[in-house]
């Protein structure tokens, strides 16, 4: 007797979308359901080992680099494969999701990079993932233009040669997609995200001279990424597509990660094009894993906290050297300044801000930046055409001068500043704003002059939460209490209220938020990311 036919996928709890067809074929479908059979129990085992990781590291309060996988990182002789022409130059990148006007934009933005964001930047509606992956599709056969409905202004792409290179963010692989199931299962996030792209693009973009590139959010170690290799060396099997046509760049967005980058480029080694310091994540993170480790784990404000605090310099310097010493792009953080349209003092020093921050990753040795809107693109542009002249990247530069200890990078008590009563206004403020925007299906947001996304709001209730359970002390005298939150944060709703009027404050989803953010903020039970139940929240 044959065995029965595999289950098909099941779309499920979702309102049909306009032209979901071109985007949920029976042939992308079967392609993601695939994936899903072969690599979701591995993705759960990976999982499962975090949590190992992170009670031996409640247990001991410390990091090192691996023994096991010292003779990779001792063996000079392996590179990264060599690295495609369209990735080549990636002075600018410029992110964002994925919706019609920001993909336009985004393109069209003079950066050499479009991060198309299916993660942090955008809260994981059904319409937001169906209509992002549409919107790319369309972008790619040029058959995509935009109207703003209320300005009347129109937006097309301009000529091929000046459109930026496209490298598409999955969500991470904690997450999963509750619209889409084999046998009851949601499939992983990741899966759908880089199953429905890669199927549709793939040979579209090599007919374009390009190829289908990744960024691979949220890795914890060089077992994920040994994952993630698998599944693209399956995929490209499947569509008939060359070994190595992928490429990807992995954010070391974690501290557990901070500790394998080498294993985790030999473990891409044939589809690596490089590292990126995702610098918010790195500090949720940091709060996330040492959050029980006592006082010399107490961040400050997280505005405190900048790239030249020793710690973070350790980790931004590391990665340059291990990149260049591996042949991979080096690619440094985000500028989440975001000009005003009305106040030219605030658009001054945001620039000044972000000219000394690209000036500084350009001198260090980085290859390219992030920034997170098109007018800050020049700005970014300019700090790394000084450096890098006509050059496509630096390298040639292996800083061989920067020697990081274990202990290096997480000396978070060598940065001289302590957390203040301000400090947890601002994250409660941030917080509740960004987390009411996420549950209207926005993942980035503009707060407070700055792009907050779904990294910025887990370092705000992080710290909340660590400054809380370390019985933190503020300049004022006040004592971190959860009274004390929830009393600044039903301030905030009120001034909230005051700020939109009664029946806009109404019509959003302001106490939903206030809620969540004290649920994920005071619960003694940590939450490993507050996308988590967020997400059961999220309509559509």
């Amino acid at each position: 007797m044959s065995a029965p036919a595999p289950s098909p996928l099941a779309i499920v709890d979702a309102e049909p979308l306009p032209r979901q067809e071109e985007v949920l074929t029976d042939a992308a479908l079967a392609f993601v359901a695939e994936l899903h059979r072969r690599f979701t129990p591995r993705r759960d085992d990976l999982l499962a080992r975090r949590a190992e990781r992170r009670a031996e590291i409640a247990r001991t309060s410390t990091l090192d680099f691996l023994p096991e996988t010292a003779a990779i990182r001792a063996d000079d002789s392996w590179k990264v494969a060599e690295c495609p022409p369209a990735l080549q130059d990636r002075r600018v990148e410029i992110t964002g999701p994925t919706d019609r006007k920001m993909t336009i934009n985004a393109l069209n933005s003079g950066a050499r990079i479009w991060l198309a964001d299916f993660e942090d930047a955008s809260a994981p509606t059904w319409e937001n993932v169906v209509l992002g992956q549409l919107n790319l599709i369309d972008a790619y056969s040029r058959n995509i233009d935009f109207t703003d409905a209320g300005s009347g202004k129109s937006y097309a792409l301009r000529p091929a040669d000046e459109l930026a290179t496209v490298v598409m963010r999955p969500r991470g692989w904690h997450l999963g997609e509750r619209h889409l199931q084999l046998d009851g299962q949601p499939v992983p996030g990741a899966l759908v995200d880089f199953g429905l792209y890669f199927f549709h693009n793939a040979q579209r973009l090599l007919d374009l001279g390009k190829g289908p590139y990744f960024y691979l959010p949220k890795t914890e170690s060089h077992l994920e990424a040994r994952l993630w290799n698998d599944v693209f060396v399956f995929a490209q099997d499947y569509l008939g597509i060359p070994q190595g046509t992928i490429r990807a760049t992995v954010l070391i967005e974690t501290i557990t990660a901070a500790y394998e980058m080498e294993e985790i480029l030999h473990e891409l080694r044939d589809h690596a094009s490089g590292l990126n310091a995702g610098r918010w994540d790195y500090l949720f993170s940091i709060v996330k894993n040492f959050r029980d480790g006592g006082p010399k784990f107490v961040l400050p404000d997280r505005n405190a906290v900048t790239m030249t605090a020793p710690f973070m310099r350790a980790y931004t310097e590391l990665l340059v050297r291990t990149c260049h010493k591996r042949g991979a792009h080096a690619i440094g953080g985000m500028a989440a300044f975001i000009p005003s349209r009305r106040d030219a003092e605030v658009n001054k020093v945001a620039f000044e801000k972000v000219r000394a921050d690209k000036d500084r990753e350009a001198a260090d040795g980085f290859d390219g930046s992030w920034v997170a809107h098109p007018d800050l693109v020049p700005i970014a542009m300019e700090s790394f055409d000084k450096v890098l002249g006509d050059k496509p990247h630096q390298k040639d530069r292996l800083r061989e001068d920067v020697h990081v200890e274990a202990a290096d990078l997480i000396a978070i008590d060598s940065l001289d500043a302590r957390p203040t009563y301000a400090g947890l206004v601002n994250a409660v403020q941030v917080g509740i704003r960004y987390i009411e925007a996420w549950l209207r299906g926005m993942g980035a947001v503009a707060i407070f002059n700055l792009m907050e996304d779904a990294a910025t709001a887990e370092i705000s209730r992080s710290q909340i939460w660590q400054w809380i359970n370390a019985g933190v002390e503020f300049e004022n005298g006040e004592k971190a209490t959860p009274e004390l939150a929830r009393r600044i944060a039903a301030e905030e709703l009120r001034n909230i209220e005051a700020e939109l009027g009664a029946e806009a404050f109404a019509a959003g989803h302001w106490q939903q938020a206030h809620d969540l953010l004290l649920e994920v903020s005071l619960d003694a039970d940590y939450a490993d990311f507050l996308t988590l139940p967020a997400y059961e929240r999220l309509r559509g």
